[in-house]
């Protein structure tokens, strides 16, 4: 529901309720606001309502103050979906208003949209997904390995222009593995992004090794090559160089290779590229997640292809991706009987679900444009606003927009957080999930104390991302009805932000 549409909702009280029939009728939504002068709400009128004046031949001259009613259930603006669907089932009601503080209507939520939840990047499968699985279920390949892992692993090598691949159980895994790979050993000191999911941090922990975080710059959002390239000088003088750098691609873009490659090579220390969020990108005519040493992907479910679970490691190395099949396999030596020497992990992806990552990986580009297209569409729809600014495209980047992102801009910086739960909150209220930029790791309990690089002396551009930033239903499966009814959602409450920001300025 738009402005307009909730804004002709609410009608005086004094309203003839004949001319309420009209109203009714013009914003179809089955119920309208009847408010005093003071715009307090004084009762809901629904097309019931209407329907037994009509039939009670109830006196044109009426108003809708005459009608009989009772006191509106109303919700405040903290109120959860669940909260609001328990109260609707247990009434049989089919819209709760919610008010302000004063008593006034800002918001009306309805029982057919809380049934209709718009999540922030569902799965989207299709046909060719069935025919590889119906296949492993035939030939009975339903265990880890066999011909849908061998083919998946070929296929995605080819597709972003590496020389091998080995598919694991995910993306964590893939990093995990990726750093043992490259040498990291307990006490080693590993360099890694810092606005990131803990994913790409964790198995530092599991190592044994020591985190150094560094921030973004705002061109990207990506690793900022002014901090890293501090943090390098910082690690010589202090005789503890990193075994390698963890190069993050945010929200399908692909980080300045052409800025941080130099400075990692200056030192001698190979990078792992996380491209999880970035299958798909290119940065300068090469597909992200082919410039690292050792580089990662993930099928989690809300990624721009899935296999419900799962993860690959690439490398044009042949000699490293046939150590990570063993260490991803137990570890297990070549010999007729389970012999091993060294510990290995239980990490390999199962013939099933490489099945659906083939089936998936033939429509990736499809699933691109269509992410893209949201973006675009929530661009032009927001176009002109002062109050937001969108993630960048980098220069010579093809993102995915894997999730469309902005953050709030304007008013006092220290509010921006508020600003930003009050925001999410309200997309919530009506069952759309929206999210906020990752968390930094330099900012998590978890990693208190973990030296950390910002990107200019006194410029934490990780943690003012996160302060700000907003992540948006970004579904390549997203109905263009979906999208226009967060779109909608998205205006009103930045509309209702600014004039909170302009009343308080007066």
């Amino acid at each position: 529901m738009n402005a307009d549409t909730f804004n002709a909702l609410c009608v005086p009280v004094s309203l003839p309720w004949k001319q309420a029939l009209t109203v009714m009728d013009d914003t179809a939504q089955g119920v309208l606001l009847a408010v005093d002068p003071q715009g307090r709400l004084l009762r809901t009128i629904t097309d019931g309502d209407l329907r037994r004046a009509v039939l009670g031949d109830v006196a044109a001259n009426k108003t809708l103050a005459d009608l009989p009613g009772r006191e509106p259930l109303v919700a405040d603006e903290n109120v959860t979906p669940a909260q609001l669907q328990e109260r609707m089932n247990a009434l049989s009601i089919q819209h709760v208003p919610v008010v302000d503080a004063a008593g006034r209507p800002i918001d009306l939520v309805s029982a057919r949209e809380l049934a209709s939840r718009i999540w922030l990047s569902s799965p989207h499968l299709g046909e060719e997904e069935s025919v590889f699985v119906e296949e492993a279920f035939r030939t009975n390949w339903i265990a880890p390995l066999g011909p849908h892992v061998d083919g998946f692993e070929k296929e995605l090598a080819a597709h972003v222009g590496m020389g091998h691949a080995a598919a694991v159980s995910s993306g964590t895994a893939a990093i995990h593995l990726g750093l043992l790979l490259l040498g990291v050993k307990p006490g080693d000191t590993v360099f890694c992004s810092s606005l990131t999911f803990v994913g790409s941090a964790n198995p530092i922990n599991y190592c044994g090794a020591r985190s150094v975080f560094i921030d973004s710059e705002p061109q990207t959002w990506n690793m900022s090559p002014q901090a890293l390239a501090r943090a390098f000088e910082w690690a010589q003088r202090e005789n503890r160089l990193p075994r390698c750098v963890v190069i993050v691609n945010l929200y399908g873009q692909n980080a300045d290779m052409d800025a941080l490659l130099p400075i990692c090579e200056q030192y001698g220390v190979p990078v792992l590229e996380d491209a999880a969020e970035s299958l798909g990108a290119k940065y300068k005519g090469r597909a992200s997640g082919s410039f690292g040493h050792l580089s990662i992907y993930s099928f989690n479910g809300n990624k721009i292809i899935t296999t419900s679970g799962g993860g690959m490691l690439v490398s044009n190395d042949a000699a490293l991706m046939a150590r990570a099949r063993k260490l991803s396999t137990q570890a297990r030596e070549p010999a007729p009987h389970y012999e091993h020497v060294e510990t290995g992990f239980n990490y390999r992806m199962s013939n099933v679900l490489a099945g659906i990552g083939r089936g998936q990986l033939k429509v990736l580009e499809d699933r691109v444009r269509a992410r893209r297209r949201v973006f675009e569409r929530y661009r032009e729809a927001l176009a002109g606003r002062g109050d937001i600014a969108w993630q960048p495209e980098g220069e010579g980047q093809y993102a995915t927009r894997w999730l469309t992102c902005f953050a709030l801009t304007g008013g006092d910086p220290a509010d921006r957080s508020a600003r930003r739960d009050r925001l999410l909150h309200a997309l919530e209220r009506h069952a759309v999930e929206a999210r906020p930029v990752w968390k930094p790791m330099h900012m998590q309990p978890l990693f208190a104390g973990t030296p950390y690089f910002e990107h200019a002396p006194g410029e934490d551009v990780s943690r003012a991302l996160f302060e700000a930033g907003v992540c948006l239903p970004s579904g390549s499966n997203m109905s263009d009805a979906d999208l226009e009814r967060v779109i909608d959602l998205l205006l009103r409450a930045l509309d209702r932000d600014q004039a909170d920001r302009g009343r308080a300025a007066a």
